[in-house]
């Protein structure tokens, strides 16, 4: 390794963070001073999983929390990879920028996890870039020895990458094993209190090997850590992030979000700089009381997406005609049920990410001598994608005694 990439990934980290999962992770004080920042400290304020603590009471942590755990991921991982030649194209100012980026990655994010993704919004990758590019952040990633301009490229993809160094870093940022989701699938299943998502990190960094295109590849050892990734990926979101009550939460929110929106009585813009009690406060309304004071809607019904059938209710004014068409249905079968108190829900879209070239057997996991074929990747997210039927619990015991609902369903060709 070249002594100056080599010096910047290893000297004047003397800053300590005590972390619940990883132990102490080291800063250098520059990069220390971007957690104190106004911009980072908000991520204090956001639940790295949102309404889950109704389900897991454990999962309190914040994406701050996370974001730290990112960084400490990268920097070991950027120092192993630039030991097996990727000081190659590897600058001292690009290592900085990538550290700094793992750091703030979430700089941009919303609140209430993604219940806010599926609105007419701007991406939070595209507002963590422009925070970063903004002040005071820019400057003091200047002091910590970073490109701002790079450290926003690399989060924030809709940027020019200039250069193959910003496209290397993008792919470590976001890949089969990048640093990000090895963080959030051990920390989330750690204060859950699940086994599912525990992975072994240092095994999977020792298999890494750096690519200046693809980012990283891996030998076949490496192959049973993605397969392991992998499903604990699909058991966290079928146990965890998309657990029935997470998602009548999730479903309640961006209910009353979108209405807010659509009304006009808050613009998009106020949405960009909230964290979990100030979304609250802004969107007052009784479907957002109900969430926040516990009061979940229940499953009225579910069943599996299918595309041919359910296509329109993936947008979600579509979704809204359903709901008024199904809520005057139940009316006239005698439920009165009133304004905002059905909600259908259709998970947002989720990958399996499984690009990586095993440089032994000289092809794509895909193709390799996995047992996670591409069909088999396919069957697990057919498997997670359920539409759901939520309804106010005082119309509980009057739906079912009703045998006609079923049959309301025929909106969906179901």
């Amino acid at each position: 390794m070249k002594s100056s990439v080599r010096s910047v990934l290893t000297d004047g980290f003397t800053e300590p963070i005590r972390d619940t999962l990883w132990g102490h992770i080291y800063l250098t004080p520059g990069i220390a001073a971007l957690t104190r920042s106004a911009p980072f400290m908000r991520l204090f304020r956001i639940f790295q999983l949102g309404p889950v603590y109704c389900v897991y009471p454990g999962a309190t942590h914040t994406r701050a929390s996370h974001s730290v755990g990112v960084y400490h991921l990268g920097k070991r991982l950027l120092e192993n990879l630039a030991g097996r030649g990727a000081e190659d194209w590897i600058t001292p100012e690009g290592a900085l920028s990538f550290l700094c980026a793992c750091l703030l990655h979430d700089l941009g994010h919303f609140p209430y996890t993604h219940s806010l993704k599926e609105l007419s919004l701007k991406s939070h990758e595209k507002l963590t870039g422009e925070i970063i590019l903004a002040e005071p952040v820019r400057s003091l990633l200047s002091a910590a020895g970073a490109d701002p301009v790079l450290t926003a490229a690399i989060v924030d993809t809709s940027l020019p990458e200039n250069g193959r160094e910003p496209l290397f870093y993008r792919r470590l940022l976001s890949g089969a094993l990048d640093p990000d989701k090895l963080d959030y699938l051990n920390r989330d299943a750690r204060f859950c209190g699940v086994p599912y998502g525990a992975q072994d990190v240092d095994f999977i960094i020792s298999r890494l090997y750096p690519h200046p295109e693809r980012g990283v590849d891996i030998d076949s050892r490496g192959i049973p850590s993605v397969e392991s990734v992998l499903f604990s990926k699909y058991l966290m979101y079928r146990t965890v992030y998309w657990h029935r009550q997470v998602r009548s939460a999730t479903a309640m929110i961006k209910k009353a979000l979108s209405g807010f929106l659509d009304s006009g009585k808050i613009a998009p813009e106020e949405l960009y700089d909230l964290d979990d009690q100030s979304l609250f406060t802004l969107i007052k309304s009784p479907l957002s009381a109900a969430v926040r004071e516990g009061r979940l809607y229940s499953v009225a019904a579910e069943f599996p997406y299918a595309e041919e059938k359910h296509r329109h209710l993936r947008d979600i004014r579509g979704r809204s005609a359903s709901e008024e068409e199904l809520a005057g249905k139940l009316r006239k079968a005698g439920i009165p049920v009133g304004d905002g108190e059905l909600i259908i829900d259709v998970p947002e879209p989720v990958s399996f990410e499984t690009g990586l070239f095993v440089r032994d057997e000289e092809r794509y996991f895909a193709g390799s001598s996995s047992a996670f074929q591409s069909e088999t990747v396919n069957t697990f997210v057919k498997s997670l994608y359920t539409v759901r039927v939520f309804t106010d619990p005082v119309h509980d015991e009057k739906l079912q005694s009703l045998q006609e609902f079923p049959h309301v369903l025929h909106i969906w060709g179901k």
